[in-house]
């Protein structure tokens, strides 16, 4: 809404400053807050980028944890697999050691030799038991850790799929607008080549990138050499155009003059090439209003001088064709801006 709201002062003023020339140091003040009114546009679309980036992350660390999962739950069997194993073992060497128990009782009547016989290997089977408790012991406690380590790991595995679930509900929702909003430039592109049908080839023509619709106008179809007043051709063509741009409100535009490198002389009120490129805007701007039902606050007027050339090179056709005027329409994207300011 702020951006909306500075749109509307800018254009206000830039009334203003052509009939009443109100001082050069507001008018870059409300340039400033117009250019950083598209650099957050910009940094909108970035934090989406960085939203897609970051649920990729999120995918790759749920796999990871997956993997960890399947690994704690293969160790834990291997465990439990073990822990049986050597129950089945102290089982068989305390049947043995009440055996030899047995031995030692029935054998007391025999020589004193036996005797200590019996009794060194009972001894040692009573230490081989003690041992297998005590490794039995270890691995209970190591498998108890192992559960509580996978209890855990699977709480954060929940978490992160719960955080994962909702970006991706919002990166789809983000997603879904652009579709629409994509769909709707495409559908204006087609409306705005059919409403200029006769003029494409002519010095005019209807391009569709970067989300926008482009409508280019040749100098020598709008202009006399030097001059900010349309001429009849150009009038004719932006009659044609006002209809289309009355029937989609939710269309944004933005009128920016071009002109070639060549230095300007000065001319009356006309000091160079950033005054003429304004003036072409300007006086394109108001045909697009006069006796029109375009919301004002929809349009801004823009000067790009010799800056922003489609052909750098120094030739007498490169200059023709940096000598035009651009009509941009921008679908608004407030839904978008709603969802990032949310998030």
């Amino acid at each position: 809404m702020n951006c909306i709201k500075l749109k509307i002062i800018w254009i206000f003023l830039i009334g203003i400053i052509v009939q009443s020339c109100v001082p050069a140091k507001e008018f870059q003040a409300l340039q400033d807050k117009n250019i950083k009114c598209e650099e957050e546009r910009e940094r909108y679309f970035n934090e989406n980028e960085t939203l897609e980036k970051s649920n990729k992350e999120l995918d790759s660390k749920l796999r990871v944890l997956k993997g960890e999962v399947a690994q704690l739950i293969a160790d834990s069997t291997s465990r439990a697999i073990e822990l049986s194993r050597l129950k089945d073992e102290n089982a068989k060497l305390s049947k043995r050691y009440a055996e030899l128990q047995n031995i030692q009782e029935t054998s007391m009547a025999g020589t004193q030799k036996e005797s200590r016989r019996v009794l060194a290997q009972l001894q040692a089977t009573q230490e081989e038991l003690q041992e297998k408790q005590d490794a039995l012991k270890e691995l209970e406690r190591q498998l108890n850790l192992r559960r509580k380590n996978l209890e855990e790991l699977q709480s954060h595995l929940n978490g992160l799929k719960s955080d994962l679930d909702e970006r991706n509900a919002k990166i789809q929702e983000m997603e879904r607008i652009l579709a629409r909003k994509d769909s709707a430039v495409m559908a204006l592109r087609r409306k705005v080549s059919d409403a200029l049908f006769g003029f494409e080839g002519k010095g005019l023509s209807v391009q569709h990138k970067n989300g926008k619709v482009y409508v280019s106008l040749d100098e020598q179809l709008m202009f006399k050499s030097g001059s900010h007043v349309v001429d009849a051709n150009g009038i004719k063509a932006l009659r044609q155009l006002i209809p289309v741009l009355e029937q989609n409100q939710d269309i944004n535009i933005v009128v920016e003059g071009h002109t070639d490198d060549v230095p300007f002389p000065q001319r009356g009120e006309l000091t160079d090439n950033w005054d003429l490129s304004v003036k072409r805007a300007t006086s394109i701007v108001r045909i697009l209003l006069d006796k029109s039902k375009i919301e004002p606050a929809r349009i801004s007027a823009s000067g790009r001088s010799q800056y922003h050339p489609i052909d750098p090179q120094k030739t007498s056709a490169a200059r023709q064709k940096n000598r035009r005027t651009e009509i941009i329409l921008t679908p608004k994207l407030d839904e978008l801006f709603e969802i990032l300011e949310a998030n």
